[in-house]
């Protein structure tokens, strides 16, 4: 078949009129659709018309265009419920009423300016009731020097209490009051078991009684901390205490209050004393394996017997070591002792026949470093009337020498 050339444009142009003539008409009624659509929106969303869900904002103006009334308040403002009971405020509300403030009161003279005044504060826990009587253990510089004491307990009533007993080495103290309605007893736990890293909780009344009740958390940052005292201040430590460290803040006033475990119980005695300086998230705590026997024997007979030696020594440490052999005459191997300064007449040193700048280097066979060493040794080791054999060096000549120990001196 055979098209003619003049027919084609013909054909050409009556396809492009016949789209022209629908693609307009498909445009107007789409975009007429919209229109509709939109409009019809919120009938068809506020009948549930639709098969889907459309959450729309809600305007941000309308109360500038409203008056509120109960209605549309209670459109606006939805009631909210927070559960905020968790295991710490459980713990705490068990706790806390374990907790007291102490209050040492000093009166030198009734004659004396400001007598009968308080002379500071720090806090306590209660231990043990037994019978009518309650039992508290704190801190001994809280209560050192005190003419009377008073314990605020949790309601803030206020009972007079007697010093039971105290110990410096320790930095406890146990005093006993009247029961009362006290009801509350703090559970010992087991310090020995902590693990650096579990949480703690540190209850006590940080800068006085103002904000007793203080609660501040955190966790076991170590175990066995050895922190040096220096008790006379000659710059030369007397002690070495062992504590539990924690980033717990522990304030002045925390003193005597509580260190708890996440079982809500009592792991360690809080003491400000030991850190001697003001650092950021170091706090340190008697741990209660250590306390509870000190408590124990202050409770029973006001103070710690300890053995006693009779002489007054200082660690090799102290004095330059070109002395060591000029004045001593140590042996080059000797590389720490303790050298006797003065022997107390009529003492266990002076019957065993110890005498001046003595060098002990061991007790009972276990080498003696310092001073520190030579007190836990005798104060954590020995009883009174126990033997101990002393190893020593005079004038270079290593010798030994049993002592029959006595009873420290109060």
């Amino acid at each position: 078949m055979v098209y003619d050339d003049q027919y084609q444009p013909k054909n050409t142009d009556q396809r492009k009129q016949k789209r022209k003539s629908w693609v307009m008409p498909s445009l107007l009624g789409a975009l007429i659709g919209v229109v509709l659509f939109v409009a019809f929106l919120p009938s068809l969303i506020r009948h549930d018309i639709l098969p889907y869900q459309i959450i729309l904002p809600e305007p941000t103006y309308q109360r500038e265009h409203t008056t509120n009334t109960d209605d549309t308040i209670s459109s606006i403002v939805k009631p909210m419920s927070v559960d905020i009971s968790t295991q710490i405020t459980e713990i705490v509300e068990k706790v806390a009423p374990t907790v007291v403030g102490i209050e040492n009161i000093q009166s030198a003279s009734i004659f004396s300016e400001g007598a009968g005044r308080e002379a500071g504060t720090g806090s306590g826990v209660i231990y043990k009731i037994q019978d009518d009587k309650v039992f508290v253990v704190t801190n001994y510089h809280v209560v050192d020097g005190a003419d009377q004491i008073e314990v605020i307990l949790s309601d803030d009533s206020r009972l007079p209490a007697k010093l039971r007993g105290s110990d410096l080495f320790m930095d406890l103290a146990v005093l006993e009051m009247d029961r009362g309605s006290i009801e509350h007893v703090a559970t010992l736990g087991d310090s020995d078991h902590v693990k650096v890293g579990e949480p703690a909780i540190a209850i006590g009344n940080p800068l006085g009684l103002d904000l007793s009740g203080s609660v501040t958390q955190g966790i076991i940052s170590g175990k066995r901390r050895a922190i040096p005292q220096d008790f006379n201040g000659d710059g030369r430590a007397d002690w070495q205490a062992e504590v539990i460290q924690t980033d717990a803040a522990i304030n002045p006033g925390n003193s005597g209050g509580a260190l708890i475990n996440m079982d809500g119980q009592l792991i360690g005695i809080n003491s400000m004393k030991i850190a001697q300086s003001s650092v950021e998230g170091i706090g340190f705590s008697i741990p209660i394996n250590d306390a509870i026997p000190v408590i124990k024997e202050l409770e029973k007979n006001g103070r710690m017997s300890r053995a006693f030696l009779g002489v007054e020594a200082y660690s090799l440490e102290d004095i330059a070591q070109v002395e060591w052999s000029r004045s001593l005459k140590l042996p080059s191997d000797v590389t720490s002792g303790i050298y006797l300064q003065s022997i107390e007449a009529r003492s266990p040193a002076s019957e065993a026949g110890l005498t001046t700048y003595d060098v002990i280097t061991a007790l009972d066979g276990e080498p003696i470093r310092n001073i520190i060493d030579l007190r836990k040794h005798l104060y954590q080791k020995k009883e009174p009337g126990d033997n101990m054999v002393v190893t020593f060096y005079r004038n270079g000549n290593k010798q030994e020498v049993t002592v029959k120990l006595a009873a420290q001196k109060q």
